[in-house]
């Protein structure tokens, strides 16, 4: 029995190399980015320094790497992933990621990880949604990149929905909520989330790995809303 072709996730026409997911004419034809900050990943007047914002008062994070913004066709392929259990997608959108990042690794402005952390969600959550999107996403990268994956954080308590939140509120949510499970002393270490919004999660976390003596910290995301 012929196995059915690999379809790009776009146009559905047969894919050459399955795992990419998409096809090269549809790669080269998604939205393209403005040039974005690499401390805060937001719209910026330069991708080489950090914009006026990060200058005054910069995120504990040191780069920001992300896809695209959360707009179509990304929003629809993290919702699937996330709501409608399409985890077929998870290799897809894992290159993409990748591809993002060697853009700018490429520069010489980011160190290559050695250890990646899913953003971890609250146990009744995962138990809810059956799985954490970021975890599905953390395998294919190690694998390619060389390098170590753990669920090495946990989230001690759910708190309020964060989208449902403004700012100050998210960050008042969010002190205190996440625990470190491991020794990242000297790591360069890159935080996978899904979504990024006002970046008050992550924002957390990095301060608490660089807190236990982690050498870097970089954001890894599929969409930042700009």
């Amino acid at each position: 029995m012929l196995a059915m072709p690999a379809l790009c996730w776009l146009c559905r026409m047969p894919l050459r190399i399955a795992r990419h997911g998409i096809c090269s004419l549809c790669l080269r034809g998604l939205p393209p980015l403005p040039l974005l900050c690499p401390r805060c990943g937001l719209p910026a007047g330069s991708a080489k320094v950090a914009c006026g914002r990060c200058q005054l008062k910069p995120p504990a994070w040191q780069a920001l790497v992300c896809v695209n913004d959360y707009c179509p066709p990304f929003s629809q392929w993290v919702n699937q992933l996330k709501f409608s259990h399409i985890t077929a997608l998870r290799v897809m959108l894992a290159r993409l990621l990748l591809l993002s990042w060697l853009n700018v690794y490429r520069r010489g402005s980011v160190p290559r990880p050695d250890l990646l952390l899913p953003v971890p969600l609250h146990r009744r959550r995962r138990w809810q949604r059956g799985f954490n999107q970021t975890v599905l996403l953390a395998a294919p990268l190690a694998h390619w990149l060389g390098c170590e994956w753990r669920e090495g954080l946990s989230r001690k308590r759910g708190g309020a929905l964060q989208h449902q939140l403004s700012a100050r509120q998210r960050r008042t949510n969010l002190r205190g909520a996440f625990c470190l499970e491991m020794v990242v002393q000297g790591r360069h270490i890159v935080l996978l989330d899904d979504v990024i919004t006002t970046g008050s999660t992550v924002d957390e976390i990095s301060r608490l790995l660089m807190a236990q003596g982690a050498a870097s910290v970089q954001v890894w995301c599929l969409c930042r809303t700009l």
